[in-house]
C-alpha cells in the first residue's frame, strides 16, 4: 500500500504539473492571439487611414521581413526576385557589384567583397557602411530593398555613398557586370607550393578544388613541398560545400555538428576516407573577413591538427541558416541551428584564432584608416555565444593585390619550406601588479 500510494502521489504530482503547463500554454497563446489582434487592427487602421493608398503587398511583405532581422542580422524575407536571384548566385554566376551584405542601424554594411569583382576593383572594402545609393538614403530601406538599387543592367553605372570610420562620407562609382564566381584559383609559389585561392563556397567549390590539387600535382611532378588555402575574406557559402571542401584534407573523423532549438536536433558531418593530398603539409590563411563556411573548413582543420592556421582572427558567425520556400512568394532565410567544430566548440561573435598571428602592414594611404572587421560580435542583434566568455570576432581584413607585399603569403610559404615563423604582432603590455599592489 504504501509503494502504491507513492505511485499514486507521483500520478497526481504529474497531473498537476501538466495542468499547470497547459494553463501556461494557454496564457502565452493568449497573449500571442492579443498581438495578433493589435497586428490586425494597426493593418487595418493604415489601409483605411492614410493619407495615400497603400500597396498593401509592400506593407506585408515590410512586416514579415521586420519580423525576421528582429531574430538576428541573418534572418529576412526574400521576394519572388531576391530568391531566385540567391539560386543563381549559388551556382556560380550573377550580376551585381559583386559584395556580401547586411544591414546594421538602418544602413547596409559591406561584410567582404568578392575578388576580382567591380567592388573590389573600386576599392570597397569589408566593414565598408553604405549610406547612399545614387545620391539617395539607405535609411529607411530593407536591405532587399537596398539589394535592389545597387542592380541593374550590366553596364550601367551605379555610385555608392561610403562611410569608413571616422572618415567623411565619400562617393564611389561602380560600374556593374556579370559576377562570374570563380571560387577556386590556384598557382604555384617558389616552384614548390601549391597556393589554392578560394573565394566563396559555392555548388562548384569542391570540383575546383580537387582539380587545383590535381593540376598542382601535376605541375610539380608530384613534388609539391605542401598546400596553402588561402580563405581570407571568404564571406562563406553552403554549408555541404564546407564540408567537402574539409574532407578533401581529412582521412576521418568529424568535420562539424550543428545543433537547432532541441537538444535531440544534432546533425553530424563526418570525413570519407581518403585525403587528396597525401598528407601534405597544409596552411590555412584566415582573416576578419573570413566567416561563415570558411570558419567550418578553418575549425575542422584546427582540430584535427591537420593544418597551421596563419593570419588573423576570422569573423566569428557561428549560425546556419536555412532557405524555406514559401511556393510562388518567395523564402525566409532563417537561423534554425548553430555549428560546432569537431572539438564541441562554438564561434559564434568570437572566431577562430590563427595559430600563428601575422598581420599585413597597411600602405600609406590606409595608415589610419579603418581597414578591421568588427565580427559578428559587432553587428547589432546577433545571438549570443551559448558558451560564454568575452565576444570580440573580427580583424583586419586588407590583403595586399601585389603577392610580393602579402607578409601573410610570406609566412605560409616559409612554413611550408621549414623556415621558423613567428607571429609579427606585439603582446599586450602588462601592468605592474607588484607597484600597483605596493602603492596600495
Amino acid at each position: 500500500m504504501k509503494t502504491f500510494g507513492l505511485v499514486l502521489a507521483g500520478a497526481v504530482s504529474g497531473i498537476v504539473l501538466m495542468q499547470a503547463f497547459n494553463a501556461a500554454d494557454a496564457a502565452s497563446n493568449a497573449e500571442t492571439y492579443k498581438l495578433l489582434n493589435l497586428f490586425g487592427d494597426v493593418y487595418d487602421r493604415v489601409r483605411s487611414d492614410y493619407v495615400e493608398e497603400p500597396d498593401e503587398k509592400k506593407m506585408i511583405e515590410a512586416a514579415i521581413n521586420g519580423m525576421l532581422m528582429s531574430l538576428d542580422p541573418h534572418s529576412s524575407y526574400m521576394d519572388a526576385q531576391s530568391f531566385e536571384d540567391m539560386n543563381v548566385k549559388t551556382k556560380g554566376e550573377f550580376g551585381g557589384l559583386g559584395i556580401e551584405v547586411t544591414m546594421e542601424n538602418g544602413v547596409v554594411k559591406v561584410m567582404s567583397p568578392y575578388d576580382g569583382t567591380p567592388a573590389s576593383k573600386a576599392g570597397i572594402l569589408a566593414n565598408d557602411l553604405i549610406v547612399g545609393i545614387d545620391k539617395k538614403d539607405v535609411q529607411g530601406l530593407t536591405l532587399n530593398e537596398a539589394v535592389d538599387k545597387m542592380r541593374g543592367a550590366v553596364g550601367t553605372p551605379v555610385t555608392l555613398t561610403i562611410l569608413r570610420g571616422k572618415q567623411d562620407p565619400f562617393d564611389v562609382t561602380i560600374t556593374r557586370d556579370i559576377i562570374k564566381m570563380e571560387s577556386v584559383k590556384w598557382s604555384l609559389e617558389d616552384n614548390d607550393v601549391g597556393l589554392i585561392r578560394m573565394s566563396s563556397f559555392t555548388e562548384q567549390s569542391d570540383v575546383g578544388l580537387k582539380k587545383a590539387i590535381e593540376d598542382i600535382e601535376k605541375k610539380t611532378d608530384g613534388k609539391s613541398k605542401g598546400y596553402i588555402l588561402d580563405l581570407r575574406n571568404n564571406p562563406g557559402g553552403l554549408l555541404l560545400q564546407a564540408v567537402s571542401v574539409s574532407d578533401a584534407f581529412l582521412e576521418r573523423g568529424e568535420i562539424v555538428s550543428t545543433r537547432g532549438r532541441n537538444p535531440e536536433e544534432i546533425e553530424r558531418h563526418s570525413a570519407q576516407k581518403g585525403d587528396l593530398t597525401n598528407g601534405k603539409p597544409l596552411v590555412v590563411l584566415i582573416n576578419g573577413g573570413s566567416a561563415s563556411a570558411s570558419e567550418i573548413v578553418a575549425g575542422a582543420l584546427q582540430d584535427h591538427h591537420r593544418a597551421t592556421l596563419i593570419g588573423t582572427r576570422s569573423f566569428g558567425k557561428g549560425s546556419v541558416q536555412t532557405i524555406i520556400p514559401l511556393g510562388n512568394e518567395g523564402a525566409i532565410r532563417l537561423t534554425t541551428q548553430r555549428y560546432y567544430t569537431p572539438s564541441g566548440r562554438s564561434i559564434q561573435a568570437k572566431g577562430i584564432d590563427a595559430d600563428i598571428v601575422i598581420e599585413e602592414p597597411l600602405p600609406p594611404e590606409l595608415q589610419g584608416k579603418n581597414v578591421s572587421s568588427e565580427g559578428e560580435a559587432g553587428l547589432r542583434g546577433h545571438l549570443s555565444n551559448t558558451e560564454g566568455g568575452d565576444e570580440g570576432g573580427g580583424s583586419s581584413v586588407y590583403v595586399p593585390d601585389d603577392k610580393t607585399k602579402d607578409v601573410q603569403l610570406k609566412a605560409a610559404i616559409d612554413f611550408l619550406h621549414g623556415v621558423k615563423v613567428v607571429t609579427n604582432v606585439k603582446p599586450p603590455e602588462k601592468k605592474d601588479d607588484d607597484k600597483t599592489k605596493q602603492a596600495n
